[in-house]
């Protein structure tokens, strides 16, 4: 790693977490649950290159008790029967929001996203998307050492 940037500044970090801690305690109570923030995690690390992360939320899929065909099948998502409407909803959401730039989202994909996610459990994936997008940057500009982290 480039730098602990963690220590480089302890209340900006202190604030990353409290968002994710807000996401992670939203998960709990929205069924946002562990299984589908892995997912969305995993595939927004994958868009963004971020080795460290793909690590990180692979490894706490396998614990949340996601399956190995689904986590290799993840980046072409669209073309396999593995994952439900609801977790094609959260993918679809989390790829747009990473790629927004010049793209927007579209009312369509909003009305879709929105038959499975009530307004709270929306704005709270968001936030998901918003953390590890972050955590992305984080970790890719500080080259944080895949494979070190621990479940």
């Amino acid at each position: 790693m480039r730098m602990n940037y963690f220590s480089a500044s302890p209340e900006g970090l202190e604030a990353m977490l409290g968002l994710q801690q807000h996401v992670a305690n939203s998960a709990k109570q929205e069924a946002l649950s562990d299984g589908l923030l892995a997912l969305v995690y995993t595939r927004v690390s994958q868009l963004n290159g971020c080795a460290y992360c793909i690590d990180m939320h692979t490894k706490d899929a396998r614990k949340a008790g996601e399956t190995e065909q689904r986590l290799y099948a993840l980046s072409a998502w669209r073309e396999t029967p593995f994952y439900t409407e609801r977790e094609r909803a959260a993918l679809a959401w989390a790829e747009a929001n990473t790629l927004i730039a010049g793209n927007g989202i579209d009312a369509a994909l909003y009305e879709t996203t929105r038959e499975h996610f009530s307004e709270k459990a929306l704005t709270d994936l968001t936030l998901a998307v918003c953390t590890i997008n972050a955590w992305n940057r984080l970790a890719i500009s500080f080259a944080a050492e895949a494979g070190s982290y621990q479940s």
